[in-house]
């Protein structure tokens, strides 16, 4: 299972959300690239960055950070928020990223995440299955749709897709846990697409119960931060 941690972005510094609330916003770092450094200082391989303003924005706003953790670092690097066009998207893997994360635009345009998927290969479109209750949320997290998770995924493996990253929105941010027996379900349901969870995710020993459950990856980034997992921890579980 890969361990991926997570950087999220609001003007140039490292933050995080509770819930995807804009509101409930806490800075961790000014200088995101250090921190890339420091994860793979400890051996781990991925990120997972995501672009809170270009999220807002609608467009990449902080591609030249994603630039420069690219160039100073070895990093595979997933990369999300504001990506609603090809152009977007060649921006984004032109600054370094290998993937990108297609989010609520696979909700509201699932056609145009069916064009990238056949333009750029499902190894390098990841689809974002946010959901709350079983269901899509949309709107950054503030609405749901009337998509359920396993209709969602079903679509999206037809399309073509097999990497979903499941975040369970009621759960991100909290520190109370990850949603191990939806991920489970899901594993069951869909044995041969790939799951990264995120959201919830609090100790070493979660990370351990997800990899034995068969997920392809595992985000983490609150527990990072405010110490509940340990890097030196963290970085064991490589493998």
């Amino acid at each position: 299972m890969e361990i991926i941690p997570a950087i999220d972005l609001i003007d140039g510094k490292c933050v995080r959300l509770t819930e995807g609330d804009f509101s409930q916003q806490t800075t961790y770092h000014s200088d995101p690239v250090e921190v890339a450094k420091q994860f793979e200082a400890l051996g781990l391989r991925r990120l997972h960055l995501v672009d809170l303003d270009g999220a807002r924005a609608k467009q990449p706003v902080n591609l030249p950070i994603l630039a420069r953790i690219a160039r100073e670092t070895n990093l595979v690097i997933d990369y999300g928020g504001g990506l609603q066009s090809v152009d977007a998207i060649q921006m984004a893997l032109d600054a370094g990223a290998q993937q990108v994360t297609a989010g609520s635009i696979a909700v509201r345009e699932p056609k145009t995440v069916q064009k990238w998927l056949k333009e750029y290969g499902a190894d390098r479109i990841i689809v974002g299955a946010d959901f709350k209750d079983n269901f899509i949320a949309i709107n950054a997290w503030a609405d749901q749709s009337d998509l359920t998770l396993e209709s969602f995924i079903a679509s999206f493996s037809e399309k073509g897709a097999k990497t979903f990253i499941c975040t369970d929105v009621s759960k991100d941010g909290k520190l109370q846990g990850s949603s191990l027996d939806i991920y489970q379900k899901l594993i069951a349901s869909f044995p041969d697409l790939q799951f990264i969870a995120s959201g919830g995710v609090t100790t070493i020993e979660e990370v351990r119960q997800l990899r034995a459950a068969g997920l392809h990856g595992a985000i983490i980034g609150k527990a990072i931060y405010e110490g509940t997992i340990s890097l030196e921890d963290l970085a064991k579980e490589v493998i």
